[in-house]
């Protein structure tokens, strides 16, 4: 469906800037070396962490995704190491400071428990795991998203994820989003920063 997606579009679905979120909170990357950025879609983001200083992986399932990625990180004048990998294919074993996961919630209550927890394995003691989606509002708002609640976040669902994590930022907010043709308008967001253990 995704890549079907990106290819019809024949442009960047979410724009070619970073999510506001990531320009917002530059501070998350301090301290931080190295990064992985989930099911990334066509690099906005990635591209923004690695213009940091960072090193950043990235992994997409669509082809055509991570060909724009790379695109962008040229344009940008920096490097991507860019991976087609569905989230299963994914080696989750390289362990990085930081995981960033934005607008991820492709998965239901069902499976968002090895999502997470995947995430987390992937984090080295110590390292930044970076959130930042839409609570069950956001299918009210009908501006982008999946058009399921059981997808969405709440405060209390990523507090019960992450036990023992400390938490740097927790903000339930609602903003106008201008991020491409994807997401576009009023819009019911959620930010979670935090340390894992160790």
């Amino acid at each position: 469906m995704w890549e079907d997606r990106y290819h019809a579009e024949g442009d960047y679905l979410f724009g070619r800037a970073p999510a506001a979120f990531l320009t917002d909170n530059p501070w998350i990357v301090s301290g931080m070396q190295t990064a992985l950025c989930v099911a990334d879609g066509e690099g906005r983001n990635s591209v923004w962490l690695a213009g940091q200083g960072l090193k950043v992986s990235a992994f997409d399932l669509s082809p055509t995704a991570i060909a724009r990625a790379q695109a962008l990180a040229a344009d940008a004048g920096v490097r991507v190491a860019t991976q087609v990998s569905d989230w299963a294919g994914y080696d989750w074993e390289r362990q990085v400071d930081m995981v960033v996961g934005i607008f991820v919630q492709f998965m239901g209550a069902q499976d968002r428990p090895g999502q997470f927890a995947d995430m987390a394995r992937a984090l080295r003691p110590g390292g930044r795991l970076v959130l930042h989606g839409y609570r069950p509002e956001q299918v009210d708002y009908g501006t982008g998203g999946p058009p399921s609640r059981d997808n969405m976040y709440t405060e209390a669902l990523l507090r019960e994820a992450f036990p023992g994590w400390q938490v740097e930022r927790l903000a339930s907010y609602d903003r106008d989003v201008d991020e491409g043709r994807g997401h576009s308008g009023r819009s019911a967001l959620i930010d979670l920063v935090a340390r894992k253990p160790g």
